[in-house]
């Protein structure tokens, strides 16, 4: 299945819009999203106590003293792979489409490390997975999202023989590229959820497994400073990825 169905007329418009007027473009002014109309799915052959579980961000994390993501328009096709036993304070942040105070704050409410290993030391979650993924999911370019970014990022977690991958954008454009990212895992043989506030962004672009509720950018994992709140958020999505047994959005009973 295509990951951009109806690839080369997405890159028409693409271009088009490339050319249009560079203040427009900075908002995303008639930005050309991915519009597909059928998903990929992979069902999970393990409960959640037997899962080894891959966290992924796209909130342009790095670790302090190495190289920060391009924030040029063009956007950065690169991830960092970085140890679990990592300090908040080690981490910065490429910040593109959303306000990173919510992150700077608390870590957890875009990167939600302690609170999933909350759940591999209570036995909720079979094994957390001991490097996470992080990439600055502000990309326009789609195509190159697919062909570059997510065909390196699929073969890096295959190698650590992940068996289920949370995602977690940042931005608005973070959920189409993790949508994508999602569809190319899900092809890949690897059950996925993301979780998302974006409702229409999640429509178009159809992940296998979206968990959707009423929160906020920059703080998709939930609010900072908010163990209760975050652990709730979680516990719903993580939840959800072995009984669904086909492409569909749920959306999580917890509310701001």
């Amino acid at each position: 299945m295509e990951t951009i169905e109806k690839l080369g007329d997405w890159q028409g418009k693409y271009a088009r819009w490339r050319n249009s007027d560079a203040a427009l473009r900075a908002e995303l002014t008639g930005y050309p999203w991915v519009e597909n109309t059928r998903a990929p799915f992979t069902p999970a052959r393990r409960a959640l106590p037997m899962l080894n579980l891959a966290l992924i961000s796209s909130a342009g994390a790095y670790l302090d003293g190495t190289n920060s993501f391009d924030d040029g328009a063009e956007g950065d096709l690169s991830f960092r792979e970085i140890p679990l036993e990592i300090d908040a304070e080690d981490l910065r942040y490429c910040a593109r489409g959303y306000d990173p105070k919510f992150v700077q704050s608390d870590m957890n409410s875009l990167i939600p490390l302690d609170r999933l290993q909350e759940y591999e030391r209570n036995g909720v979650l079979g094994r957390l997975n001991p490097v996470w993924w992080s990439f600055c999911g502000f990309i326009p370019n789609a195509a190159r999202v697919v062909d570059t970014l997510a065909a390196e990022m699929v073969s890096r977690i295959k190698a650590n023989e992940v068996q289920a991958a949370l995602l977690i954008p940042a931005s608005r454009l973070c959920h189409q590229s993790m949508g994508l990212l999602a569809r190319e895992l899900e092809s890949a043989g690897i059950p996925t959820m993301t979780l998302a506030v974006e409702k229409d962004v999640m429509e178009m672009v159809r992940p296998p497994r979206t968990a959707l509720y009423n929160g906020l950018l920059g703080a998709v994992a939930g609010l900072p400073n908010a163990r209760e709140f975050q652990l709730r958020v979680l516990d719903e999505s993580l939840r959800l990825i072995e009984p669904m047994d086909q492409p569909s959005i749920r959306r999580l009973s917890v509310v701001l």
